[in-house]
């Protein structure tokens, strides 16, 4: 396989990703090959193993758990995961709201773990979505411990509005952020999902340096303001307790 064909191969696997269950035309638009070019390749990742048909809607293309697998073996992730889960399990106890896992993946945040509610009214995120940073909870809140020149380089981009209630404004970006430095969580009022808030705290990793984030999410008839302070109180306590494992010895103040 040339290298060519490898570029487009990746290329198309990341369509797939970003769109699944996607479709021969959707993803030709997606990564601007030819039809026929692009069923080529997913026939190889398929059967490589790396993508393989929807079962629930005929002609639509997915990854298959290989994919995550592989992904998740050896990777920042993982690391991240494995400190994660013990506090993320009391949080999600504690809370009885969604609690998400997060890291960053070029400009936008990667769920990586998710532990559900028991209520049947519910946040939900598939493992594996990637959430524009400006648009979230975590990524307001990874914002918040990135350097300034990685929150400038991002607020100078194209800052999509996912809900009617999605700040695209960077200078009230640059509010949100320095409002969630200075009480160590952030707060986003359906900005991702109408009808969802979301409370955001960093992970730092070492050195002290942003690693991902956690959120604790659900309705917004149930995370109300008078429940803010209180939850941004424990999933900071959470997320000092995984940055802890993490490496991060660090006076930051979250």
């Amino acid at each position: 396989m040339s290298t060519q064909s490898v570029v487009t191969a990746i290329r198309v696997l990341e369509a797939v990703s970003d769109n699944q269950p996607a479709g021969l035309s959707e993803l030709s638009r997606e990564v601007d090959v030819p039809k026929a070019t692009v069923l080529r390749m997913l026939r190889t990742l398929g059967e490589l193993g790396w993508v393989a048909q929807s079962e629930a809607q005929a002609g639509k293309w997915v990854l298959t758990n290989h994919a995550f697998a592989v992904a998740s073996r050896g990777s920042s992730g993982s690391v991240i995961r494995d400190a994660a889960m013990g506090p993320l399990n009391a949080l999600q106890l504690d809370t009885t709201e969604t609690v998400h896992l997060a890291v960053p993946d070029r400009g936008y945040m990667l769920i990586i773990e998710r532990l559900d509610t028991p209520h049947v009214l519910r946040a939900f995120l598939p493992l594996g979505s990637r959430l524009p940073m400006h648009a979230s909870s975590t990524g307001i809140a990874y914002l918040s411990a990135a350097d300034d020149a990685f929150v400038d380089e991002y607020l100078a981009g194209q800052l999509e509005a996912l809900t009617p209630q999605t700040v695209v404004d960077a200078a009230q970006l640059r509010v949100m952020i320095a409002d969630t430095r200075a009480r160590g969580y952030s707060i986003n009022e359906q900005g991702l999902s109408t009808g969802i808030t979301s409370i955001g705290v960093p992970l730092l990793g070492s050195g002290g340096v942003a690693a991902g984030s956690i959120s604790i999410s659900g309705p917004s008839s149930r995370i109300v303001p008078a429940k803010y302070q209180e939850y941004g109180e424990a999933a900071a306590g959470t997320a000092l307790e995984i940055s802890r494992a993490l490496g991060a010895f660090s006076t930051k103040a979250y």
